[in-house]
């Protein structure tokens, strides 16, 4: 596994891009397939989504300023990428997103690559009923164990405004967990 800084000079390198496009896969798909899957649910979705996140690092690297963790700028990517696959999809089936990710949730007990159990399929039903932001800030922090710094980066959000809208994600879930 080599460091940021190399990664990037490969990847700004066209001689050296193709190699370092590959080790950035390697090192990073497994972390943004998670992230995107937890937006998005599906995991044929997932994997849609990736695979457009990493063909737009792929075309947008040489606009990458370096001024957060290349890391930050592919979760930004993948998050908006995540955010439109489930707005076209909800508006390909004339419904809003929060019924599509409903839908999503229900379909969650035949889906072959879901390993939970009915409490994990209940907290899922309960981060999907929070507003798009706090279930994005409450995923970061409870599953990605990312800083309110990165969240910031990646959401262009203030701290203060993260931390904030974490705590009522919280809320929200603990009392669809003990009432729902």
């Amino acid at each position: 596994m080599i460091d940021e800084k190399q990664l990037i000079a490969q990847l700004t390198n066209p001689a050296s891009r193709e190699q370092g496009f590959r080790e950035l896969m390697s090192q990073y798909k497994e972390r943004l397939y998670w992230h995107i899957r937890k937006i998005v649910i599906s995991h044929d979705d997932a994997d849609d989504v990736l695979q457009n996140t990493f063909i737009k690092v792929y075309r947008n690297i040489d606009t990458f300023k370096g001024d957060s963790k290349l890391y930050s700028w592919m979760y930004r990517i993948a998050t908006n990428e995540s955010i439109t696959h489930l707005n076209k999809n909800a508006k390909r089936a004339n419904i809003t997103s929060e019924e599509l990710k409903e839908q999503a949730i229900n379909n969650l007990e035949s889906d072959v690559y879901f390993e939970g159990n009915e409490i994990q399929i209940k907290l899922q039903k309960a981060i999907s009923r929070l507003p798009e932001k706090q279930q994005l800030v409450f995923n970061m922090k409870y599953f990605d164990d990312l800083k309110y710094k990165e969240m910031s980066n990646i959401l262009e959000t203030s701290e203060g405004a993260l931390k904030a809208s974490y705590h009522i994600a919280v809320k929200k879930i603990e009392a669809y967990l003990t009432t729902g």
